[in-house]
């Protein structure tokens, strides 16, 4: 969750970094979820109708759901220059802030120069062409044969011409002979202008890869490309900053935004992509550079791509470097969100998050009792070759693979399974209601969690489902009416306030999955640790402990509170719960979970012991994301 400081921070304050060691992803530029496919709804959790895995789960209602306080608050000057001051907010945008209004409005910092601050030549890009426009013997494209004698003179003569690439249109696609706008032919070209719009307007990539790949109309291989090099050149952008740093003199606030993304890009799929040859990559960056700039810029890009190839594209790390930054490094992550796992869980513990949080997440879907077994729906999967089996970490989960999106497939539409992450599948397990019970979802949207408590019940009893927004009742109306559930009402409320309006003491059970900073889902939406500063964190926790405090007002004598984030920090949960049980004496830990529950989470060592009735997921124990879920009764 962001704030509201206007300072400006370029993207130069990264190039301190350094790189982290070579990966690869076996097989090709695969999606995101691990499968071929670019498909990424507009709308995260269930209730989307071609949902991808990373936005696809009910994690994604978006850990930032009912907050109002801080929203795109830039790293402050004195913070680690590690943090990219990415403009956006989570991927998919469906539990944004109560002030997630403000969204558009504070330019991405450090990209806020061409609209805002051009630089001088930039300013001027009307009146004076550039000079390698004007004549291309002045400053002739260099080519492989001159970056072999000069591999970095190409980078490093960027200083002395401020803005490159800022009389090329201003990012924006050429036109086509009729004057109309050509739509984005290529994998690439979509990445560009998704990573483009990101920086520059603060775009949701969820949202905006989504839109984009929908007007771009390319083959499923294709989206599901575009879909890596957007998701995966925002994970590695702290390493690619760097390495590119080292050969691109005044990077990157010297060059435009739109030759900066192009860089980017295709470091990003020389070094960790596999299935295109190293050669394809840097043509096709270069004819790009062509069509959008002029020589100059192009010779720049085939300079620095070519260099790369010929020294190698994943220098080594320095050897002496504090544990803190060898790890920020190499999994590329703000240095502040490191030293902060490694105080909370150790250095091993700390990589091992970082690392899963630049996996493809799984692809995975509840069953819903009500109209199906898990045991006949796998059935029908393998009878229709999808490959799927059932979650080791829920009773209702199944994952699957080589599906693509399981929203666009019958089962979905059908009702027998929605869209959710297997660690927010706990959720209701560990509230584990009753039919007959009357049960309430304090922050319900996109309805995941409150259509998986009416499943459990069997459609008897009621289960109320609020939301702070209006507009996403609809979405859990949605749900509800897909999966045939009887025994859902929705409302629409501010949480904080919500024990004002509700019977005090009524609910046999009330589930508060609270507004977070979404550390833990960093593998689907990885602009959130770009996004996030350690200041958020105090800020959120106050507003958590204000909603779990009127959501204890609404639970009657001896009935259950679960409180539940997608994050992983201490403040904004084991601290939140121990504040509240000081204020409220009349509730206390409740250690019964339902022993499927426990179990998995005692073979995977993640239950801690002694087991009080609270538990931390981290992102590396079942590869599903990391969250915290803590149960209370009421004396």
């Amino acid at each position: 969750m962001e704030g509201q400081n206007n300072s400006k921070r370029s993207f130069a304050q990264l190039a301190k970094a350094a790189s982290p060691r070579t990966e690869s992803r076996p097989g090709g530029p695969p999606s995101r979820s691990g499968q071929s496919t670019g498909k990424l709804p507009a709308k995260s959790g269930q209730g989307a109708s071609d949902q991808s895995s990373r936005v696809a789960h009910d994690a994604g209602k978006q850990p930032h759901k009912g907050a109002r306080s801080t929203r795109n608050q830039p790293a402050q000057s004195g913070q680690d220059a590690s943090e990219w001051p990415f403009k956006t907010a989570p991927a998919t945008g469906d539990r944004p802030h109560k002030g997630a209004q403000s969204a558009a409005k504070q330019p991405y910092k450090g990209a806020q120069s061409a609209a805002k601050q051009p630089h001088k030549g930039a300013q001027s890009a009307a009146k004076q062409p550039h000079k390698s426009a004007q004549s291309t013997a002045k400053q002739p494209r260099i080519d492989a044969q001159s970056a072999a004698k000069q591999p970095h003179n190409n980078a490093k003569s960027v200083g002395k011409q401020p803005n490159i690439g800022a009389q090329s249109a201003h990012n924006r696609p050429p036109k086509s002979a009729s004057g109309a706008r050509k739509q984005p032919a290529t994998a690439r070209e979509v990445a560009l202008q998704v990573v483009l719009r990101v920086e520059e307007k603060g775009a949701y990539s969820g949202l905006e890869l989504n839109r984009t790949l929908t007007e771009a109309g390319l083959s499923r291989a294709d989206a599901g490309l575009a879909t890596e090099l957007v998701y995966g050149t925002i994970q590695r952008l702290r390493t690619i900053d760097y390495v590119l740093a080292a050969r691109v003199k005044g990077w990157p606030a010297k060059l435009e935004p739109w030759v900066r993304c192009l860089l980017r890009l295709s470091y990003y799929q020389l070094r960790w992509l596999d299935r295109v040859p190293a050669h394809a990559v840097t043509d096709e960056a270069v004819r790009i550079a062509k069509r959008r700039g002029h020589a100059g810029i192009a010779g720049l890009v085939n300079g620095v791509l070519r260099g790369l190839l010929r020294e190698g594209v994943a220098p080594p790390l320095p050897a002496d470097l504090p544990a803190v930054e060898r790890i920020a490094l190499e999994h590329s992550y703000p240095s502040w969100l490191v030293a902060r796992w490694i105080a909370a869980y150790g250095e091993a513990a700390a990589e091992a998050m970082c690392a899963a949080g630049n996996t493809p997440p799984h692809v995975s879907g509840r069953v819903n009792r009500t109209r199906a077994s898990r045991k006949d729906l796998l059935a029908r999967m393998a009878e229709a070759g999808v490959e799927a089996r059932p979650s080791a970490l829920t009773a209702e989960g199944i994952v699957a693979s080589r599906v693509g999106s399981l929203a666009s497939t019958p089962w979905f539409a059908e009702g027998l399974l929605s869209v959710q992450d297997e660690s927010s599948m706990l959720v209701a397990a560990v509230c584990d209601p009753r039919p007959g019970m009357r049960v309430l979802d304090c922050c319900a949207a996109p309805g995941g969690k409150a259509a998986h408590l009416a499943e459990r019940m069997d459609g008897r009893g009621e289960v109320v489902a609020n939301d702070v927004h209006a507009h996403k009742e609809a979405l859990i109306r949605e749900q509800v009416e897909r999966l045939g559930l009887s025994n859902v009402t929705t409302r629409v409320g501010d949480a904080e306030t919500l024990a004002e309006r509700l019977p005090a003491g009524a609910m046999d059970v009330v589930l508060l999955d609270a507004p977070c900073s979404g550390l833990g889902v960093i593998r689907r939406k990885p602009e959130i640790k770009w996004n996030k500063r350690s200041e958020d964190i105090a800020s959120l926790a106050s507003l958590q402990r204000r909603l779990l405090a009127s959501a204890g007002d609404m639970v009657k004598p001896g009935g259950t509170l679960v409180y539940s984030t997608c994050t992983i920090a201490p403040e904004e949960n084991e601290e939140t719960v121990r504040a509240f049980l000081r204020d409220r004496p009349d509730f206390a830990l409740d250690p019964a979970w339902p022993e499927e529950t426990l179990a998995p989470l005692r073979t995977a060592g993640a239950l801690p012991a002694p087991f009080k009735g609270m538990v931390q997921l981290l992102p590396q124990h079942f590869g599903s994301d990391g969250f915290f879920i803590a149960r209370l009764r009421r004396k």
